[in-house]
């Protein structure tokens, strides 16, 4: 088993704060031979009519000397990790999980924001001490 963020039970908290129900932490696929373990999926009722909303949650802290080098990884595995989903779980949408100091000091960049961008990457801001969500970013 891969070793949880710092940050993991901070985000599984302010998920079910928002009453997200944490069925799986970590979220464990096998696609293609490769076994992966993405750090929490939840989901949460929706409407009668809609059903369920699904997520995958990647938790990272960020807490390097390097944010770029730190988001050069998490992108690397949140790229994977949506490859995987989509074959194997694919109503699921993938999230990454980022505290709000680095949202703040990082992905407000201009470079940040193009490869969030480009990349399609929906983003959770988490505030780690109040453990709770601050935004959401599709």
């Amino acid at each position: 088993m891969a070793a949880k963020d710092r940050f993991h039970s901070a985000v599984k908290v302010a998920l079910q704060k928002e009453q997200w129900l944490v069925t799986d932490d970590p979220l464990r696929l096998d696609v293609g031979g490769t076994k992966f373990e993405i750090d929490l999926g939840a989901e949460q009722l929706l409407a009668a009519e809609r059903g369920t909303d699904k997520i995958a949650v990647e938790v990272k802290s960020f807490l390097s000397d390097s944010p770029l080098t730190d988001y050069h990884a998490a992108l690397g595995q949140f790229l994977n990790y949506r490859l995987a989903l989509e074959v194997s779980d694919p109503t699921r949408d993938p999230y990454l999980a980022v505290p709000v100091v680095a949202y703040e000091a990082f992905f407000r960049r201009e470079f940040a924001q193009m490869s969030v961008e480009r990349y399609q990457i929906k983003q959770i801001v988490y505030d780690p001490i109040q453990e709770v969500i601050v935004q959401w970013l599709p």
